[in-house]
This record gives C-alpha cells, sequence and structure tokens, in this order.
C-alpha cells in the first residue's frame, strides 16, 4: 500500500483506517452480498448507520437535543442560500468578510437583499484578515450574524467566538471537528464535509430548532430545515455512501481520542509548520500570528522563481498537493485531522533540504 502524505485543501485525506475498513466491506457489507453503496437509504439497516453517525457526532460534539443534525447536499455553498432562506425572514443579517469563502457567503447573501427578503449588513471586510473589533458596524437587531472562523484559502482563523447580539452563524468547513467548541454559542454551523468530515457529497447543518421556525415562503422545500429535520434528512435520496464513510470518521475520531486529543495533535502539527517557516528567511507566512489557522498553512518563498522547482521535489517526495490557491500563489498545506505529525514533519524535514540545496 503506497499512502503518501496528501496536504490537499479538499476533497482531503482521510484516514487510512477508515479507508480499509470501508474496502474491506465494499463488496460484502455486513455479509449481505451487496454494498452499502446498493442500499435502499429507507431500508432499517440503512437507517441504523444514520442514526449511529448523528449519535457518535453529537458525542463528539457535545450536541444537545435543542439542535437538528442535518447530513445534506449540495455543498457548503448551498448554505450560503439556504441560511438567508431560512433565516433572514425580512429583518436584517450581519456579515463579517475575512477572505474568499465569507466573501461568497456575503455576495449571494446580497441577491436576497436585491429580491426584497430582507437587508444584508457588511459589519466589517477583510481580505486575509480580521478587522478589529472596532471596525466592526453590528445591526442593533440582527436576525442573525454571519462568520467563517476559518478561511481555507487565506489561512486565517478566528479563534473566539464573537460577542454580539444576534444568533451567530459559522461556516466551519475547514475547522469543524479540530478542536473542541461550545455548540451552545451558535445558532448554526454548516460544514462541507470533504476536509475533516468525510469524502465530498454531504454537508453538515447543526441548527437549533428554535431557528427553524421562520423561513421564508420562498424557500424551496428541499432547502427547508425544518421539512429535512421532519425527514430525517431524507427529504430526498440522501448521499448515502458519503454519509457511511463519515460515520467511519466519526468512529475512528471516538477511537482515537475524540475532538480533544485531534486539538493536541493539531495545535503539534501547526507548531512544527510554522516554527520551520518562522525560522527561515527561505519560507514567509503573511497572516497575523493572531489569526494564524491550525487546519490550513499557506506559504511563499522568498524567490518565487523557485515554486515550480519545489513542488516538483515535494512531490518526488512523496508530499502532494501543495501547491496555494490560484487566488493567493504560493504554497498551502492543509493539515486536518488525517494529517499525522510524522507526515508535517517529513513536509518541514524536505523545506529545510530544499532551503539547504536552493537557498
Amino acid at each position: 500500500m503506497n499512502r503518501l502524505a496528501n496536504f490537499c485543501a479538499g476533497p482531503a485525506t482521510m484516514p487510512t483506517e477508515v479507508l480499509l475498513k470501508a474496502q474491506a466491506q465494499l463488496l460484502d457489507w455486513q455479509g449481505r452480498g451487496v454494498s452499502v453503496m446498493e442500499v435502499s437509504h429507507r431500508s432499517a439497516e440503512y437507517i441504523e448507520i444514520a442514526q449511529k453517525a448523528e449519535t457518535d457526532l453529537r458525542k463528539l460534539m457535545g450536541i444537545s437535543e435543542d439542535y437538528a443534525v442535518l447530513f445534506l447536499q449540495g455543498g457548503a455553498s448551498l448554505q450560503f442560500s439556504a441560511v438567508v432562506l431560512n433565516l433572514l425572514n425580512g429583518g436584517v443579517a450581519d456579515y463579517l468578510t475575512t477572505g474568499t469563502w465569507s466573501q461568497k457567503a456575503y455576495k449571494e447573501a446580497k441577491r436576497y437583499e436585491a429580491l426584497g427578503l430582507g437587508q444584508i449588513n457588511l459589519v466589517a471586510q477583510g481580505d486575509g484578515d480580521v478587522p478589529t473589533f472596532d471596525e466592526w458596524q453590528l445591526s442593533k437587531n440582527a436576525t442573525y450574524f454571519h462568520y467563517c472562523p476559518n478561511e481555507t484559502i487565506h489561512g486565517v482563523q478566528i479563534f473566539d467566538v464573537p460577542k454580539v447580539n444576534a444568533p451567530i452563524v459559522a461556516d466551519m468547513s475547514s475547522c469543524i471537528l479540530s478542536e473542541p467548541i461550545n455548540v451552545n454559542d451558535f445558532g448554526l454551523i454548516y460544514a462541507g464535509a470533504q476536509k475533516n468530515i468525510g469524502p465530498a457529497g454531504l454537508t453538515l447543518v447543526i441548527v437549533r430548532r428554535d431557528l427553524m421556525e421562520q423561513a421564508s415562503a420562498y424557500c424551496p422545500s428541499i432547502l427547508t430545515y425544518k421539512n429535512q429535520a421532519q425527514n430525517d434528512s431524507m427529504l430526498n435520496t440522501p448521499a448515502t455512501f458519503a454519509w457511511y464513510l463519515s460515520g467511519l470518521v466519526f468512529e475512528w475520531l471516538l477511537d482515537n481520542g475524540g475532538v480533544e486529543q485531534m486539538a493536541k495533535t493539531n495545535h503539534a502539527k501547526a507548531k512544527l509548520l510554522y516554527q520551520a517557516i518562522d525560522e527561515s528567511d527561505f519560507y514567509h507566512n503573511h497572516v497575523n500570528p493572531k489569526h494564524r489557522s491550525i487546519m490550513n498553512v499557506p506559504f511563499v518563498l522568498a524567490d518565487s522563481s523557485l515554486d515550480k522547482l519545489f513542488l516538483e521535489k515535494s512531490q518526488e517526495a512523496g508530499l502532494l498537493n501543495l501547491k496555494g490557491h490560484r487566488a493567493v500563489g504560493g504554497m498551502r498545506a492543509s493539515i486536518y485531522n488525517a494529517v499525522t505529525l510524522e507526515q508535517v514533519k517529513q513536509l518541514t524535514d524536505f523545506m529545510k533540504d530544499f532551503e539547504k540545496n536552493h537557498g
């Protein structure tokens, strides 16, 4: 088996143990002579999978029954619309932007303002940085406050939950399950699965039940959280294989110390990588140290003409997908839960050798 160190931002690496378990069951799931991909989502056997996945996730994150847990489709980007259609209801929504994904969410929300469904207020605008609180222009009676705690492309993370007087909506696609959070601090959390949860095709939504009562009459049935909750996320055929694999990831997390242990390992990985960057004049990370992401670490070489060679040599060394996003360039190492400390050490050792040979 040739498993290399994969630093892709998403779809991201998954735990080897999970993939091996899925592989062993692929053709003959539970001795039934069929794959789990071939089982009806309405069957008792599959419903057991779905219910266990939800139970395990609730245990991992401490999610109370005050919240519905939905396993949906369409990616986090569809939630840019779903949030507005479910929560705005003629009111005012506050949006803080700190990078590409929160900017996209804000831009999508503004479309519904143009349709007369409510007002969208830009609290403060950042582009790879976090505006200081004294720059924020909060609404007095916002129906919700939206932000992205971790910007995947820019490597910017907000560690403290914003202190606002409105239900907080958070796009946690690239930081969910990376360290403990208090779900009760939020009105709604959503996340694409393809980073820390499972394969692409599934989107997680954790929504406070009282907020599901204010959907717009224009909200499509399939996007209405209350409808999905009442139908156990099976209003239509769900992404069954992705849901199953995500359940295996939740089991893996529980077997390996839960979110608390993931946090210790993730902080150790990030510390090792940032230290290698900061101790060098050859590599640079331009993010304010207070807001450096523990999941996505962008960096540039002092001589950008060496970028192509760095990527070629790193791939030869078994270090995959280190090219930065086209919007910012340079390099980026995404070090999600399934990336091991040993693999990050392989990366930092390579970086030191590359600097020695080409610096």
